[in-house]
């Protein structure tokens, strides 16, 4: 899918963070002509985001609502109340989130986090926290699993996060290492400005800035996702023909575990569509191909090939033994205790909402870099993910209603955590119903045929 340069060249800093509020607001979002747009973000991403509401309002956003929290207050929150608080969520935030997805709006949430943050806090509160706003905001959470709004992830380097990925680094060559490694797996800045005649596809970028650097930038970036989008499309088409029953994964590491697919299965992968015919990115980056496994049907050990960092903390070294589709035993160098609630956080926490297939040669794999973030890691390995199925990975899911979706095979949780388990000598053999058995990686990436 094309080299990913760690060093943008040709575009300042300022022209280059422009550049990528006009790609996610444009593609990652598409916002639409008089929809709303919802933004989370970290208080510390304050400069990146008034970008984002520019050019959301450029767009014709007929609204923009910014919702900023702060990890060292939320860790303070943590550490000194009492886990009954965690367990309720406020009704004035329950029926803004309902609100909002009632009125169509698409939700965009920047992800910044110290890895580290929430280190040596009760794994039960932040779980407690999620189940209760899976509960009170399930018109809100609804609306986001069957298509019916646009969501969508991305990133903005921290002072905090910096230093934990560019340890040896002085705090601001940290910083700026750290923004220079999102704009390259975002594809902004490559090329700077060589797309500037091409045209941009749906938007033309140089109603951003006309004629500035930053607009020819925008312009590449989001000539760069349309290529993107269209280069997934020849293994999800070979994936999806070929209707396999089962896939088999064996490493070095210890990897040896079979996972059923579901029968009605579709494979999806760069990018979504909304119910209404929205294209959209739910995560940028993205390298993989992915679909919803059955989730009864899952044995033998998966090997964590990268740490997982979840709600703050750091778990390392880590391995996951299935038998009937669940997990029962888990086993880690650090953070047992937290993976340990992970997994037990509700019914279906213990089993599998996601197989996504990611070449060992991806971009992010080739920088080198451990982001300690799942948007950035998992796009770097093959993974799996513990907790919520997907509704538009099987025939009609996005119609089902839940008991529905449970008997298509799709799991419900209230969480969706991927973990990595691709290695450079991966092979992962798909298994058809009459137990004939094809290649579908072969040390680390594609077989050939794909």
């Amino acid at each position: 899918m094309g080299d990913c340069p760690i060093k943008a060249q040709g575009a300042s800093f300022e022209e280059r963070l422009r550049a990528y509020a006009t790609l996610v607001v444009r593609k990652g979002c598409n916002l639409q002509n008089g929809q709303r747009l919802f933004i989370q973000a970290s208080v510390e991403c304050a400069p990146f985001v008034r970008l984002l509401v520019e050019e959301a309002y450029r767009s014709g956003a007929k609204h923009v609502t910014v919702a900023y929290g702060d990890e060292r207050v939320a860790r303070l929150h943590y550490d000194n109340c009492d886990l009954a608080l965690f367990e309720t969520v406020p009704e004035w935030l329950a029926l803004r989130n309902n609100w909002l997805a009632q009125e169509g709006a698409a939700m965009l949430s920047i992800t910044s986090e110290d890895p580290l943050a929430m280190t040596g806090i009760d794994p039960a509160k932040p779980m407690a926290a999620a189940r209760a706003a899976h509960t009170a905001c399930k018109e809100y959470f609804d609306a986001l699993d069957k298509g019916r709004c646009v969501w969508c992830i991305v990133a903005a380097a921290s002072p905090a996060w910096a230093e934990r990925v560019f340890a040896h680094l002085g705090p601001q060559e940290a910083l700026a290492s750290l923004w220079d490694a999102i704009f390259a797996c975002v594809r902004v800045g490559e090329g700077a400005g060589a797309g500037a005649e091409k045209g941009a596809g749906a938007h033309d970028a140089k109603d951003a800035t006309t004629g500035s650097v930053s607009a020819r930038v925008a312009t590449d970036a989001l000539d760069a996702w349309d290529r993107h989008r269209r280069a997934f499309e020849e293994h999800k088409a070979w994936l999806n023909r070929e209707r396999f029953t089962a896939l088999r994964y064996r490493n070095s590491l210890g990897t040896d575990l079979t996972v059923g697919l579901n029968s009605r299965g579709i494979w999806q992968g760069g990018g979504d569509v909304t119910i209404d015919g929205v294209a959209f990115f739910p995560n940028m980056p993205t390298e993989e191909v992915f679909t919803t496994p059955d989730f009864t049907q899952a044995d033998g050990v998966a090997v964590a090939s990268l740490p997982l960092v979840h709600n703050g903390s750091l778990i390392t070294g880590f391995s996951l033994r299935f038998e009937g589709g669940r997990v029962v035993s888990s086993t880690a160098d650090q953070g047992g205790e937290m993976l340990e609630a992970l997994i037990g956080a509700d019914e279906g926490s213990c089993r599998l909402g996601e197989v996504a297939l990611v070449p060992h040669g991806s971009p992010i794999a080739r920088s080198g870099i451990l982001f300690y973030n799942t948007l950035f890691d998992e796009n770097a390995a093959c993974h799996l993910a513990l907790g919520k199925g997907f509704s538009d990975c099987v025939q009609d899911g996005q119609s089902l209603d839940q008991e529905g979706l449970k008997a298509a095979g799709v799991n419900e949780s209230a969480i969706h955590v991927d973990f990595m388990i691709g290695t450079p000598d991966l092979e992962i053999i798909g298994i058809h119903a009459d137990g004939t058995e094809v290649p579908v990686f072969k040390d680390g990436g594609w077989a050939a045929h794909t």
